[in-house]
């Protein structure tokens, strides 16, 4: 099962004295942030968490799987995520 947004605020409201409310406004608040620092271009690096990087595609060729066609892919805009070490040693630690 997924973490979901529902369970991440009761989960800030729990640990933190705060109303269900207040606690989503946190969470809405934080996820505001996130989207448009990566949606301005620039990379986003949470300590102990990891990077959240922007990357750019250029056009490439392709096919449509339905038609077979082929088509080129639009230049786009991409987000990795590469762990950081403490919570890939954290994930590893129960292994």
């Amino acid at each position: 099962m997924a973490l979901t947004k529902t369970h991440i605020v009761e989960l800030i409201a729990a640990k933190n004295d705060f109303s269900p409310a207040e606690a989503k406004d946190v969470l809405e608040e934080l996820l505001e942030i996130i989207k448009s620092t990566l949606a301005s271009g620039e990379d986003l690096m949470i300590s102990g968490f990891g990077k959240f990087q922007v990357n750019e595609k250029n056009p490439r060729k392709g096919r449509n799987p339905a038609t077979g066609n082929s088509m080129v892919l639009d230049k786009r805009r991409v987000v990795t995520f590469k762990i950081a070490g403490k919570l890939r040693d954290k994930i590893n630690e129960s292994n």
